[in-house]
C-alpha cells in the first residue's frame, strides 16, 4: 500500500527517529494491533527494495547516510546491504543449514537456497528469519555460501521436550531434531518437574557452536507416554489455539438465543426440496448438502447448499476476530480444534437432518455432457431429509435394488442421479487435464481409551468422488461468478511447476524405466500418473510428482489452479472450518444486496498469507501427531515382523512402508549386513557386490522393527529377507483416470 510505505519511510527517516521494531512503528503511526501484519509486510518490502535495513534484534533502521540512527546497531549502509540477504533458515541434522532469501518464488525450489556451514550458523534455529552476509565462494553442492550475522526474527521461543537430570543439572531434550544437545533449565526439579515429564520451555539463550542453550520451564504437560500427553505436546509444539475466549463464547450464546428457524423474505425457502448430506461416519459438523433435479431437456440442476456461517459470525465481532486468527480447524487423530465454537460449528450452522438450517445455495445448471450453463448463488433455508455416510452410499452403489425398501423413492432416485452427474463431471475434468495424485491419507485407529490400535490408508471410493466433484464444481462456479462481477476475492491458487523441477522429474521417471513425454504438459503428467496405477513404482512416482508441484495457497492474485486445470478457483464449500470460505460468502451476500464492499488488494494479500500460514501449520501438526502416535504404538514392539514394500532408495539407505500397517521406517545402508551395497543413482537401486542381490523401488521385503525413538521421530527397520521383485506394469496409452486420495478437510475432504 503506497500510503503506508510512505508513512513508514517518513517516520523512519525523521531526524529524531531511533531504531525500533515494526510493532513499535505500528503504534507510533497510530495504527491498531490488527494493522501490525500490514506494517510488518510493508517493512519487509521496503528492506527488500533497499529503502530500509534491519539492524540487530529486528530493529528497523534508515539507510540515509547522514541520519543520526544510521550507525545505530551497525545497520548496513546501502553498499553493505547489497552483500546481505534476509531469509528463512533451515538447519540440517548435521548442523549446517540453508537460507531461503525473502521474496524467492515457490517455483525456485531449493535451487535458490544459500548454504551456511556449521561454523557460520550462529545460534539460528529452524524457521528463524536471519540476516546473512554473502561470501565470495561456492560451498556445498555448488551453492552460494554465506554467514549468519543476526537473527532478525525468531520462528518460536517456546519448545516442547522431555525433562531429565544429568550431572545434577536439570535438562530438557527438545522434541525432534531442532537441537542436537539438551537445553539447560536450572535446578533439578524446577517447577516440580520429574524425570520423563513432557514440558514446555521458554528459550533464554539459543545454543550455538560456542555455547550451550539455556531455557526455563514454563509449563509441565505430564508424564511421557500417559494418555493425551502426545497430543498436548504437539498442540504446544505448533502453538495451536486452546479454548475460545469468553467474548467469543458469549457472542455464540447470543446467536443461539436469537436463532428460531424462521425464514425471512431475503432467504429462499427450500425446505420442501429433497436434500441429503454425505459425510464420514465420525463427522460431527455437516457443512454441505446436495439436491439434484433432472429437467425434461436432459439438463441437470445441481444444488450445493453450504452452511450459512456468515449469518452467525458477523464482521469485526469477537467471534469473527477469533475465527480469523485461527483461520482453519485442525483435525488431529484424537480431537478437533475447531475454528468456531461448537455451539456454532456442531449446532446452529451444522446442516443436521430434519432441522431447518440456514444455507448459502449455489444453484448450477449443467448440460447432459456436464458443461456449466448457468449459476445462481443466494441465501436459503433447507431441511436435510437424510444423513448418509460414505460407506452407506458405497453399499447403495454396489446394489441399488437392496436399498429400494430402505429409502423413500425421491432419495433413492437422488442418489442414482448424483452418481450419474458426478461421474460425468469427473470425466470432463480429467479430459481438461486435471491431475489426481494417489497419495492416500493415513488414518490412525484408536480404541475407546484413545490408545492406538493400528493404522490404515483411507480409500477413495465413488461416494467420496461424488461429493468431491460437486464441491469442486461449486467452487469453480462461484469463483467465475465473482470474477465476472469484477471483484477481488481470496482465490485458491496453485501455480505451474517450475520447469527445472519438471526436468528433474523427467529424469527420475526415465531412471525408473518409465516412458514419459515432455512433462511440462499437464496431460503428460496425467498420462504418467495413469500409467503407474497398480505399478510397484506408483507411490514413488506420485510422491515425486507432488514434490515437483508448488503448494496451493490463498491469494487474490489471478494465477489459477494448475492441478485442477482451472483458471479461476476459490474455496466456498466449508465456512465452518475455513475462514477464506467465510469471506467468499460475505462477498456474495454483499453483491446480492447491491452493496459491493470497498476492497483493498494489500489487505487481501495479507489475509491470504495469514490463512495459508495457518493451514500449513495445521497440516504439519496433523502429520506430526500421526507420526508420534504410530511411533508410540511401535515403542514396545521392537522385534515385531512386518511385510513391507520399498518406497524409497537413497545413497544412505532404504525407506520401507508396511503393507498391512502403513508405517514407513528406515533401513540404513550399514544395516544391510549380508553384503557390501553401493547406490546406483541411475536406476535408484541399492546393488550388492558379492551376492548380486539388489533393492529397488517396489521390491517386497520382510522387516523387523529395529529401534524406535519417539522424541527424534525415528523408526528404524532391519531387513529379514527380500520376498519379491518389483512388478512393473506395461504402460497404457489410454489408462483410466487415477483416483486420488479421499477428499480432505473434515477428516476426508481435500485441501484443494
Amino acid at each position: 500500500m503506497p500510503d503506508l510505505d510512505d508513512a513508514i519511510l517518513r517516520h523512519v527517516n525523521d531526524p529524531k527517529y531511533r531504531p525500533v521494531k515494526p510493532k513499535v512503528i505500528c503504534k507510533k503511526l497510530g495504527l491498531t494491533g490488527d494493522d501490525f501484519p500490514k506494517v510488518k509486510r510493508a517493512v519487509k518490502f521496503l528492506v527488500k527494495k533497499g529503502k530500509l535495513a534491519y539492524g540487530p534484534n529486528h530493529l528497523v533502521c534508515p539507510l540515509t547516510t547522514g541520519h543520526p540512527a544510521a550507525k545505530v546497531g551497525d545497520a548496513p549502509t546501502r553498499r553493505e546491504a547489497s552483500k546481505h540477504v534476509i531469509g528463512t533458515f533451515r538447519r540440517a541434522a548435521a548442523g549446517f543449514g540453508f537460507v531461503r532469501p525473502e521474496g524467492t518464488p515457490a517455483s525456485e525450489g531449493r535451487d535458490a537456497d544459500i548454504f551456511v556451514p556449521l561454523n557460520a550458523t550462529g545460534d539460528a534455529a529452524n524457521g528463524d528469519i536471519v540476516r546473512l552476509r554473502l561470501g565470495t565462494k561456492r560451498g556445498r553442492m555448488g551453492k552460494l555460501e554465506g554467514r549468519i550475522v543476526d537473527v532478525v526474527e525468531r520462528a518460536k521461543n517456546r519448545f516442547v521436550g522431555t525433562y531429565l537430570v544429568k550431572g545434577g543439572m536439570g535438562l530438557v531434550q527438545v522434541d525432534g531434531k531442532i537441537f542436537s544437545s539438551p537445553v539447560y533449565v536450572g535446578d533439578p526439579g524446577a517447577k516440580g518437574a520429574q524425570t520423563d515429564d513432557k514440558v514446555v520451555i521458554e528459550m533464554v539463550r539459543f545454543p550455538s557452536q560456542v555455547r550451550d542453550g539455556e531455557g526455563v520451564i514454563v509449563e509441565i504437560l505430564g508424564q511421557r507416554g500417559q494418555p493425551g500427553i502426545d497430543t498436548l505436546s504437539v498442540v504446544h509444539e505448533f502453538s495451536l489455539p486452546g479454548e475460545f475466549d469468553e467474548a467469543s463464547l458469549e457472542n455464540s450464546r447470543k446467536q443461539a438465543e436469537k436463532f428460531d428457524e424462521s425464514i425471512s423474505g431475503r432467504r429462499k425457502d427450500l425446505t420442501e426440496e429433497t436434500v441429503i448430506t454425505i459425510d464420514p461416519a465420525t463427522a460431527r459438523d455437516f457443512d454441505d448438502a446436495i439436491s439434484l433435479e433432472k429437467l425434461d431437456n436432459g439438463h441437470w440442476v445441481l444444488g450445493v447448499h453450504i452452511a450459512d456461517v456468515s449469518h452467525f459470525v458477523r464482521p469485526k465481532s469477537a467471534l469473527d476476530r477469533e475465527a480469523k486468527d485461527r483461520a482453519t480447524s485442525v483435525y488431529l487423530p484424537d480431537q478437533v480444534i475447531p475454528m468456531l465454537p461448537e455451539i456454532i460449528s456442531n449446532n446452529l450452522a451444522s446442516l443436521q437432518p430434519d432441522k431447518v438450517r440456514y444455507a448459502m445455495t449455489a444453484r448450477i445448471e449443467f448440460s447432459p455432457e456436464g458443461q456449466r450453463i448457468a449459476t445462481e448463488v443466494y441465501k436459503s433455508a433447507i431441511k436435510s431429509c437424510r444423513r448418509f455416510t460414505y460407506e452407506e452410499v458405497d453399499q447403495f452403489l454396489a446394489d441399488r435394488s437392496l436399498w429400494k425398501k430402505k429409502l423413500d423413492a425421491p432419495v433413492h432416485q437422488l442418489l442414482g442421479h448424483m452418481h450419474e452427474l458426478a461421474m460425468t463431471l469427473r470425466g470432463r475434468r480429467m479430459k481438461q487435464g486435471s491431475l489426481e495424485l494417489s497419495m492416500p491419507e493415513l488414518s490412525i485407529d484408536l480404541n475407546a481409551d484413545g490408545q492406538v490400535t493400528g493404522a490404515h490408508l483411507e480409500e477413495n471410493t465413488e461416494s467420496h468422488q461424488i461429493i468431491e466433484e460437486f464441491m469442486l464444481a461449486a467452487n469453480v462456479a462461484v469463483a467465475e461468478m465473482l470474477f465476472d462481477n469484477g471483484l477481488l476475492f481470496l482465490r485458491r491458487i496453485h501455480g505451474s511447476p517450475d520447469p527445472r523441477k519438471l526436468k528433474s522429474l523427467n529424469e527420475f521417471v526415465k531412471e525408473l524405466e518409465l516412458e514419459a513425454d515432455n512433462l511440462e504438459s499437464r496431460f503428460a503428467l496425467q498420462d504418467l500418473l495413469n500409467n503407474v496405477k497398480g505399478d510397484s513404482r506408483e507411490r514413488a512416482v506420485n510422491y515425486a510428482v507432488l514434490r515437483s508441484m508448488q503448494r496451493a495457497t490463498y491469494s487474490p492474485e489471478e494465477e489459477g489452479h494448475f492441478a485442477l486445470a482451472s483458471d479461476c478457483y476459490c474455496h466456498f464449500t466449508s465456512p465452518i472450518r475455513r475462514y477464506p470460505d467465510l469471506t467468499i460468502h460475505r462477498l456474495i451476500d454483499a453483491v446480492n444486496r447491491g452493496k459491493p464492499p470497498e476492497q483493498h488488494l494489500d489487505e487481501l494479500l495479507s489475509l491470504g498469507d495469514h490463512c495459508s500460514e495457518r493451514e500449513k501449520r495445521a497440516t504439519e501438526a496433523e502429520r506430526e501427531l500421526k507420526k508420534v502416535k504410530l511411533l508410540h504404538y511401535f515403542e514396545d514392539k521392537v522385534g515385531t515382523k512386518l511385510e513391507g514394500i520399498v518406497t524409497g532408495v537413497e545413497s544412505f539407505g532404504l525407506f520401507v512402508m508396511g503393507t498391512e500397517l502403513p508405517a514407513e521406517g528406515f533401513v540404513h545402508i550399514s544395516a544391510l549386513s549380508d553384503d557390501y551395497y553401493k547406490y546406483d543413482k541411475a536406476g535408484h537401486v541399492m546393488q550388492g557386490f558379492r551376492s548380486g542381490n539388489s533393492y529397488r523401488l517396489g521390491d517386497t521385503v520382510r522387516v523387523a522393527v529395529a529401534s524406535v525413538d519417539v522424541e527424534r521421530r525415528e523408526l528404524d527397520f532391519r531387513i529379514l529377507e527380500k520376498t519379491g521383485q518389483a512388478k512393473h506394469k506395461t504402460p497404457k496409452k489410454d489408462g483410466a483416470p487415477k483416483r486420488g486420495k479421499p477428499p480432505k478437510g473434515k477428516k476426508g475432504r481435500k485441501r484443494r
